[in-house]
């Protein structure tokens, strides 16, 4: 029998026993608790990697919840900055609470690995609207940031807030703290509430909407993707309207800072090989994500460009000084 104690290093005492069964290859810390997000994709990529042969054993997942992510991000930097062997699961949503100087430590104290899948943000409209297209919101805003009440299922500063925030100032929109913004408990209310007249626009994930798109009540005025995604591929993206935006609430991973080049290219190279099965893609779209790979320097470039991009945004708006 082996007993292996992990908790020592973490929020929370991990106990892991195993009795004549496979090695621990490495670990993930899932920086919530068991249910979310972030505990489904190290369950899943780990489960994947493991299968996939990709990595020698068994990949631990750790649950460490405390300050959206804050709590694993200052263990990993204090504690584990040079550990080889570990990843973090994260999404747009930490790199949200880090340009928002809500983590112990800016996008720099880690390394970004890269991300495998994401929701994809859409613009949507009541299918009675007469926005008929991405240009006539944006008009609208143009002439009177005020003029529209846009919602979804973020408080003032959120994901879906900003990501919409983001196509305003696309499309050269003043004084964008002063689009209306109201808060839903989820995309499918903020969408009932639209069709039901109270407000004009919902920004949120298709997957919280995919039924509304599926039944025809409402219009996609533009998907934020770089791509069509291949769900609904007659969907307009943004980017194929002249505005130059995503908005994925994509899920990933990041290591610590001081890991080496070579353990950190080892990740990039086995998270690469691990998108491009047909597993992943299978264990994606099962679970509504769109299979989607930023990787490796290219990966932290785009963390560091939305780092930025949210940090200002949320100065504009007065969510931060």
């Amino acid at each position: 029998m082996i007993w292996r104690l992990n908790g020592l290093r973490a929020a929370s005492v991990t106990l892991a026993v195993m009795v004549g069964g496979p090695a621990l290859a490495a670990e993930c810390i899932a920086p919530a608790d068991p249910g979310g997000g972030w505990d489904f994709t190290c369950r899943e990529v780990g489960r994947l990697l493991a299968e996939q042969g990709l990595v020698e054993g068994n990949v631990q997942v750790t649950n460490m919840p405390g300050g959206v992510g804050a709590v694993a991000f200052a263990n990993v930097a204090g504690k584990r900055a040079d550990d080889g062997d570990l990843l973090v699961a994260t999404s747009t949503v930490g790199v949200t609470q880090i340009a928002q100087g809500k983590y112990p430590g800016g996008i720099d104290q880690m390394r970004w690995l890269g991300m495998l899948g994401a929701d994809v943000g859409v613009i949507a409209v009541a299918k009675d609207s007469d926005m008929q297209s991405l240009d006539d919101l944006l008009t609208k805003l143009k002439e009177d940031p005020t003029s529209v009440v846009t919602s979804g299922s973020s408080g003032a500063g959120g994901w879906d807030h900003i990501r919409l925030l983001m196509l305003a100032q696309a499309a050269g929109v003043d004084a964008i703290e002063k689009i209306r913004w109201v808060q839903f408990d989820g995309g499918s209310p903020a969408v009932t509430q639209m069709m039901g007249g109270q407000v004009g626009v919902v920004s949120t994930d298709l997957g919280e909407i995919k039924g509304f798109v599926e039944s025809g009540d409402i219009r996609i005025l533009a998907v934020l993707a770089d791509e069509p995604i291949s769900a609904f591929p007659d969907l307009p993206t943004a980017k194929s309207q002249g505005y130059d935006v995503t908005g994925y609430n994509w899920r990933g991973f990041y290591t610590g800072g001081q890991v080496s080049d070579e353990d950190y290219a080892e990740w990039v190279e086995k998270l690469k090989a691990l998108y491009d099965s047909a597993a992943w893609h299978e264990a994606a779209k099962a679970s509504g994500l769109e299979p989607v790979w930023r990787g490796g320097e290219d990966f932290a470039a785009y963390v560091a460009e939305q780092e930025q991009q949210m940090a200002e945004i949320s100065r504009q708006i007065g969510v931060i000084q």
